[in-house]
């Protein structure tokens, strides 16, 4: 059996490319261009966090829980840069079984300055150090996406509790499934013993192989799903877990009764704003190398998301007769979201056409489908991240065809590698796949996760405690002292 993957493929799972290239074929070399824009990217994933998500999210509560808000952001990535070090990446990117990997890489073992990760090119490395900070910044950033559904009434303890808890149990497998792979140096080396063997036997071997090598990857990777930089790993894991704790922990006190208006939306523009510049390297930067496949990304990232922005305006503009900064920053938010899985594969005019879809969806759940049901998502996470996730999830498997403008994808046991001929079904199958086994495991999964705490140390902080604010009550402090 082999896989048919796409040059781009998305942040990703590449894994494991992170081994010297076997002793019949050139070590791959690493291009010190490529370095410096992994160091960069990364750094700019770190920006989306701290301080983008964090004044984002900040700017939406109300100014009692503007700290509480910061506090749960900064020490999401804290703990998660900690965990990911001794245990987090070894889980995810290392081979083991088609849900998780091992510990063959735990407390970094065997990943030095030499060692090795591998690209979407044949021969071409980047530093695997390099590699396992920037996944470092996206196992980070998104159990801090969650903490917005259920904002200004989670009990900080309950949240120390419950990130290593999801990180561990819900990001690190489908980050695996997603994302983990051999990488195009084994998949062509073992292609090429194929093509040079001479008599059945040697075929066979060769074969089998090439079948060992393709079969050494995540269970959502085998299927066929494409996610370039997250769309299901971090927008609609994230989501579906947001709603769930929203669900469970139940409303704000007064909720639907007290007005609940963002206390700075001045904040929430510099945050959003800083979100779309770190973007770059969160959906640039998954191209791992710095030629056209990034520039694709960073192209679509910018039209996709102003798109989505002015359709999210002008829809509401329409609707309320208004338009509103808090709409266009979310729909700049959504936009972002839904390119995410669809950066290095549709073609640009998609991307758009990706973001004008998005925008008015994302606003209806926001708005109509959130008011019908009633749940209290706070800032909207489940809106805006799990149904922009699923958009542009699906959204990928359509505009990634080559008829469409995309990108196509790529086939490694061609050589040399090419783009495989396109199958509408096929990859609209997979897609499903890799969005209903998201929402399945994060969703079941993070249910577990929130009754265990709430038994542990209690989920929501107490009626007083919420009144007050939890700026004040959790962490005695005040965002504001004039």
């Amino acid at each position: 059996m082999t896989f048919k993957r796409p040059y781009g493929a998305g942040l990703a799972a590449l894994a494991f490319g992170m081994f010297a290239a076997t002793a019949a074929y050139a070590e791959p070399t690493v291009n010190k261009g490529d370095n410096a824009w992994m160091l960069t990217s990364t750094v700019l994933v770190l920006l989306m966090t701290i301080p983008g998500l964090a004044l984002f999210y900040g700017g939406l509560v109300r100014s009692k829980n503007m700290l509480s808000v910061l506090m749960q952001v900064f020490y999401t990535v804290c703990v998660v840069t900690v965990i990911w070090a001794v245990y987090g990446y070894s889980l995810a990117f290392t081979g083991g079984s088609d849900f998780i990997g091992g510990f063959s890489k735990a407390f970094m073992m065997g990943v030095t300055t030499d060692s090795k990760a591998a690209t979407f090119s044949v021969d071409a490395n980047i530093s695997e150090l390099i590699y396992m900070c920037f996944q470092m910044t996206f196992a980070a950033i998104t159990p801090a996406l969650i903490v917005g559904a259920f904002a200004e009434r989670m009990k900080f303890a309950a949240i120390a509790l419950f990130i290593p808890l999801w990180v561990t149990l819900i990001y690190f497998p489908i980050a695996h499934m997603v994302w983990y792979w051999p990488g195009p140096d084994m998949i062509q080396d073992a292609a090429k013993a194929l093509a040079a063997a001479t008599d059945a036997a040697a075929k066979t071997a060769a074969q089998a192989k090439l079948d060992e090598i393709n079969a050494d990857a995540g269970w959502i990777f085998k299927a066929g799903a494409i996610d370039f930089a997250g769309g299901t790993v971090v927008h609609i894991n994230a989501g579906i877990a947001g709603l769930v704790g929203a669900l469970l922990i139940g409303k704000r006190v007064g909720y639907g009764k007290e007005l609940m208006a963002p206390h700075s939306l001045t904040m929430s523009m510099i945050g959003a704003s800083l979100l779309w510049v770190g973007w770059f390297g969160f959906n640039a930067g998954s191209n791992l190398e710095a030629n056209g496949g990034a520039a694709l990304a960073m192209t679509n990232s910018f039209v996709a998301t102003a798109a989505a922005a002015l359709s999210w305006m002008f829809a509401e503009w329409i609707i309320k007769g208004h338009p509103s900064v808090l709409g266009v920053i979310s729909g700049a938010v959504a936009g972002l979201v839904a390119v995410t899985p669809a950066a290095g594969f549709s073609g640009v005019m998609g991307a758009i056409v990706l973001g004008l879809v998005v925008g008015v969806v994302c606003l209806f759940f926001c708005t109509v489908v959130k008011n019908a049901l009633g749940y209290d998502d706070s800032l909207d996470v489940f809106g805006v991240h799990c149904i922009g996730g699923i958009v542009g999830a699906l959204g990928t498997g359509i505009l990634v065809n080559p008829a469409l403008g995309g990108a196509g994808i790529m086939d490694y046991t061609a050589i040399p590698p090419k783009v495989a001929d396109y199958d509408f079904a096929v990859q609209m199958i997979a897609q499903l796949k890799a969005v209903g086994t998201t929402l399945v495991w994060s969703g079941i999964g993070s249910a577990i996760l929130y009754k265990v705490v709430d038994v542990i140390v209690g989920l929501r902080a107490n009626v007083e405690s919420e009144r007050e604010g939890l700026d004040i009550t959790e962490h005695t402090e005040r965002a504001y002292n004039m």
